[in-house]
């Protein structure tokens, strides 16, 4: 079994600590994506990957392992092999993230969108609160498969409609046989980025009081 400490201890990271430059990694690992908290490693000749948190975001990796151990009967979500000192270790999964297949033109189905549906009914069952659910943090694999991934926020108090929201929009939009099944990069980035303006500005628009 591979020294995930060792590994670890040998990626550097150097500027800010909520969003620093990864200035050297071995090579034993293959860098395949950068989020907001963390950097995400390929285990090279294995179907692991690692994800190794941002220093401010360290403690996040403990939360994190305890959802995916809850979610271990949830085939929807990937295994966890090992935690420790801000990262974790889990199934790497192949395929194509609902952002991706919008900008690609590949087809998302009912049969996806229902398979979403369960996987967030069984998190909830288990008593979590699937919370930030968006296109980047689903995938479909090479075998038609739904994976979901990064359900950190499962923990959260408050109601998040963002799944809901997305699904709405499959059946009022996505599912007309006008609308456009590959939309540009560009177009979905200012899509989310006025989804986001809207969920501010509803959440922090202050209330209506009657005038006496």
């Amino acid at each position: 079994m591979a020294d995930f400490e060792q590994i670890v201890a040998q990626i550097h990271m150097s500027g800010s600590d909520t969003m620093p430059h990864l200035t050297a990694y071995p090579s034993s690992l293959v860098l395949i994506g950068t989020g907001r908290s963390a950097f995400a490693f390929r285990l090279t000749e294995t179907s692991k990957v690692m994800k190794v948190f941002f220093p401010a975001f360290r403690h996040i990796a403990a939360e994190e392992a305890e959802i995916y151990k809850t979610l271990e009967s949830n085939h929807f979500f990937p295994a966890l092999h090992a935690a420790g000192n801000g990262y974790l270790v889990m199934d790497y999964i192949p395929g194509h993230t609902l952002y991706d297949c919008l900008r690609a033109g590949i087809p998302i189905t009912d049969h996806h969108i229902a398979d979403i549906d369960n996987a967030l009914a069984g998190a909830a069952a288990e008593g979590l609160n699937p919370s930030d659910i968006h296109l980047r943090n689903i995938l479909i694999t090479p075998n038609g498969d739904i994976r979901l991934i990064d359900p950190a926020r499962f923990r959260q108090q408050k109601h998040c409609t963002q799944w809901e929201d997305l699904h709405r929009a499959y059946e009022k939009f996505y599912k007309k046989k006008l609308f456009p099944k590959k939309v540009p990069g560009f177009l979905l980035e200012l899509i989310a980025y006025l989804y986001k303006r809207r969920k501010s500005f509803t959440i922090h628009a202050p209330s209506n009081k009657a005038i006496h």
